[in-house]
């Protein structure tokens, strides 16, 4: 499995996250079979399970994790707020987003899906301003999940996030 972790510093209004980094997992699943990314984040205790796109301004969550699964076409996602870093993710693609973390989709293919979740307990908000100082306390406070959303409860996530 093909992944790594990438560290954001607070960019112009978003806070991103100080403590853990963007997990990114590159083709996971084989051309077609990336719609496998529901079930496999509910085995593994990701709730809140949704298929969309990825909002084309640059938002975070102050209140929970966040998995984006690929499931079909491509895009280019700028990640860490207006100074971040665009990657380009396709299908079979996974990135867990820690609280905080801001993202925004910049261009995609018509067809772009893809499978989101929180772990169990968290509740996603959507935040397009600066983070107050209270925001911050709870960004920070947000719990580590208890499972990684892709590779479960002894997962590079975790190995990484603890």
């Amino acid at each position: 499995m093909n992944a790594e972790t990438i560290m954001f510093e607070p960019s112009d209004w978003v806070p991103n996250n100080q403590r853990l980094p963007v997990v990114v997992y590159r083709g996971l699943f084989a051309d077609g079979e990336a719609t496998d990314f529901k079930s496999r984040f509910a085995a593994n205790g990701w709730t809140g399970i949704w298929t969309n796109g990825v909002f084309d301004y640059q938002h975070y969550h102050s209140g929970a994790h966040e998995v984006l699964g690929i499931s079909v076409g491509t895009a280019t996602l700028l990640i860490g707020g207006p100074g971040g870093q665009a990657l380009k993710v396709a299908a079979g693609d996974c990135l867990v987003l820690p609280a905080g973390t801001g993202h925004q989709n910049l261009g995609c293919t018509s067809d772009f899906q893809v499978v989101g979740a929180y772990p169990k307990g968290q509740q996603a908000d959507i935040q397009t301003s600066a983070a107050s100082s209270e925001m911050l306390v709870k960004i920070s406070s947000v719990p580590i999940p208890h499972s990684d959303p892709v590779q479960g409860l002894s997962g590079f996530l975790i190995e990484k996030w603890r």
